[in-house]
């Protein structure tokens, strides 16, 4: 076990990346593959023995890796920039710099270029980067775990979208109390860029920070709020709003490997993404919730394993980084709403 509180199944999860290393990383044109993500977590979570059954399970809705249009170069790199059609082209890209440099070195350039369309692909890409920079963290840097963290620049830079023009609202002084003040898009249907484009201000928190230190401390902030807010504001969408915890994780996994100058933009891209999804999905109120009876982190870990769904799999994984009652309440609350996976 690392420091970070998790331990990965070598054999296992590398065997399992393999497998879904021949697959693409969306599926029916829009949908994510989950599998990469969701294995990684059960593997960090002391259940790797049980990655390749769940992966059984899952395959069915994977499709095979596109085929690339024309590789990219350092001449035609921006106009690949978030074109989806470019995906095989993008993985390729960073299958090779992967190969030929050190891949912090390879993350550290791309990072500030990435981290601006960070909500394409409902944020799904910057969070599979998230699962790949901690199996890269916490040991050895096998072929498959390097590979995964091409396919999930690759995702990330197909997928690439901004969002700007936001104007900003009064804040708060704490990560909950400004995920309070986000105020709910006014029509609250479609797809998750139809909602995005609705969203026009958002309130203003930790905007002060400059420190390196301090936007990692306000990172885990803002990843504990929004994992406990899940428990009393999952049911307004109970698999998008799983992303306003997630998304902000994947990126406070990924400081470690990541030069200090860039902690600090990273918090603001992280907030705004948070709060942006929180926007998007926010119900009309809150409910109480209280959990059904007491657990142990381990118990909550493999009742998210038995119900099975990739997104109650990742929050559940999620939680156990805050590792407190309130987190592992959302974890048990996302089991509650969302369907099984079948």
């Amino acid at each position: 076990m690392d420091d970070t509180g998790t331990s990965h199944d070598t054999g296992a999860l590398d065997e399992a990346l393999q497998r879904l290393h021949r697959s693409g990383p969306e599926r029916l044109g829009w949908l994510t593959n989950h599998a990469p993500m969701a294995v990684e977590s059960l593997a960090a979570r002391g259940q790797a023995r049980a990655v390749h059954r769940w992966l059984d399970v899952y395959a069915p809705r994977l499709e095979d890796l596109p085929t690339g249009v024309e590789p990219v170069t350092p001449a035609n790199w921006r106009a690949a920039l978030g074109d989806p059609r470019r995906a095989a082209d993008w993985i390729g890209h960073f299958s090779h710099e992967i190969a030929e440099r050190p891949w912090r070195d390879v993350l550290a350039q791309w990072w500030p270029l990435l981290l601006p369309g960070v909500y394409g692909g409902a944020s799904h890409p910057v969070i599979r980067v998230g699962h790949a920079v901690r199996t890269l963290l916490s040991g050895e840097s096998t072929g498959p775990r390097l590979a995964e963290l091409a396919h999930g620049l690759g995702y990330w830079a197909a997928r690439h979208h901004t969002v700007s023009g936001l104007t900003p609202l009064p804040g708060a002084g704490s990560a909950t109390a400004a995920l309070d003040a986000v105020p709910p898009i006014g029509v609250r249907d479609g797809g998750f860029p139809a909602r995005l484009g609705r969203v026009r201000g958002l309130p203003v928190w930790a905007a002060d920070v400059t420190d390196p230190d301090a936007a990692r401390r306000h990172l885990a902030e803002l990843v504990r709020a929004a994992t406990h807010r899940y428990a009393t504001h999952g049911h307004g969408e109970p698999t998008m709003l799983v992303h306003a915890a997630t998304a902000p994780n994947a990126v406070l996994r990924t400081l470690p490997a990541l030069p200090r100058a860039l902690w600090v933009p990273s918090l603001r891209v992280a907030w705004t993404a948070s709060a942006a999804v929180t926007a998007m999905y926010a119900p009309d109120g809150p409910v109480g919730y209280t959990p059904p009876g007491t657990f142990t982190a381990e118990e909550v870990v493999e009742r998210a394993l038995a119900h099975g769904d990739e997104h109650v799999i990742k929050l559940t994984d999620t939680a156990l980084d805050t590792g407190d009652g309130p987190a592992l309440a959302a974890a048990l609350r996302a089991i509650e709403l969302s369907e099984p996976l079948r």
